[in-house]
């Protein structure tokens, strides 16, 4: 035990405290911040054949808004002492297009990022010793933490369930087997669910679809419209297969695509008029089940097959052949860091920005 002391003395002198966040941070400013305009993309205005096109994100330096309208760099120690906050200006490249021309690109002022202390952003970085002193900073400090209104603030850590994951459980209540998933992408967070009631059927709940969707009718409605097909998507154990006959069973009188996307277009389209239903049934499958896989109707077999992985699983736990995933596990779990918190806030923010502009 002894031993490890001076590994974890050596880690702590090398890394700090604080290092995840400025590395998240870092990341968040450096990579994804462009990520969430490259998204976007652009915005249709409301003006006929107009339209506006995002290019580059740009943060300035931190700069503080002066009574006279200057804009002077600022460092932390200043912030503290006249309660401002230490941020940096957001610009971004527009560029019009009128017709199908498109103009001269203009950065255009978007708001404020809070700039975490001691990271790529922060005028701190990089300095020696005599510098933080001269500064107003105390040289052990190691960051990590922002400037609002003069006060010292700091994002806590915030612990979840890992995205993208199947997770396996028994709700003792009902009776019933169940595999869920956190399906996330760009920021979208749909939960897709795959029960196995007491009967042994089948149900599918995901976001934009009200109730429960038959398994069998969804697995045809992505594209897999023989029973062999769904059957090999989910398994070629026999007792498996056996699972699944009274799921087959039960859908019997829906045989191809076209009939299962109608049923499924009947819920979210109600009384409209079959070719909407069936447009708008294929909408909410490629853009509310499963979005990590994808959004293109090209996706629509992988995501049926990653449905019969989650069947598979709900038979298994009603087998016995597995045990139910413990949600505690830090296996099953993620820390979001202060970048990641951020990305969400941005995102957030951008979508309400765009839509002022229309």
């Amino acid at each position: 035990m002894q031993d490890t002391w001076p590994l974890l003395e050596s880690f702590y002198k090398e890394k700090g405290l604080v290092r995840q966040h400025l590395d998240s941070y870092n990341d968040f400013i450096e990579h994804k911040l462009q990520q969430v305009i490259d998204e976007a993309a652009g915005i249709e205005l409301e003006i006929e054949g107009h339209s506006v096109k995002f290019g580059r994100i740009k943060l300035d330096k931190p700069r503080v808004k002066e009574a006279d309208g200057s804009r002077p760099s600022i460092l932390p120690n200043e912030g503290r002492l006249r309660n401002l906050t230490y941020s940096s200006p957001i610009y971004l490249e527009m560029i019009l297009v009128e017709s199908g021309r498109e103009h001269q690109p203009v950065e255009v002022y978007i708001g404020e990022m809070p700039v975490m202390l001691k990271s790529k952003l922060c005028g701190l970085n990089g300095m020696s010793e005599g510098e933080l002193i001269a500064a107003g900073e105390d040289p052990l400090d190691p960051g990590g933490y922002f400037v609002i209104n003069g006060s010292e603030r700091v994002i806590v850590t915030q612990e979840d369930l890992a995205s993208n994951s199947i997770l396996v459980e028994r709700d003792e209540r009902a009776a019933t087997e169940v595999a869920k998933v956190f399906s996330t992408h760009r920021g979208f967070r749909a939960l897709v669910i795959v029960e196995r009631k007491k009967d042994g059927l089948l149900r599918v709940s995901f976001p934009a679809v009200p109730g429960h969707v038959q398994f069998v009718v969804l697995m045809r409605a992505l594209g897999l419209e023989k029973d062999r097909e769904i059957v090999d998507a989910v398994s070629d154990d026999p007792e498996i297969v056996k699972e699944l006959f009274e799921n087959l069973q039960e859908a019997v009188e829906v045989k191809t695509k076209e009939e299962a996307l109608d049923l499924i277009g009947r819920r979210v389209a109600i009384g409209q008029t079959k070719e909407y239903r069936l447009q708008r049934a294929q909408e909410v499958l490629d853009r509310y089940l499963l979005p990590h896989i994808g959004s293109r109707p090209a996706d629509r077999v992988q995501k049926a097959y990653y449905l019969g992985r989650m069947a598979e699983r709900t038979i298994e736990l009603a087998l016995g052949r597995r045990e139910v995933d413990d949600k505690d596990h830090y296996g099953n779990k993620r820390l979001k860091l202060a970048g990641d918190l951020l990305e969400n806030v941005f995102r957030l923010a951008f979508i309400n920005l765009t839509r002022d502009i229309k």
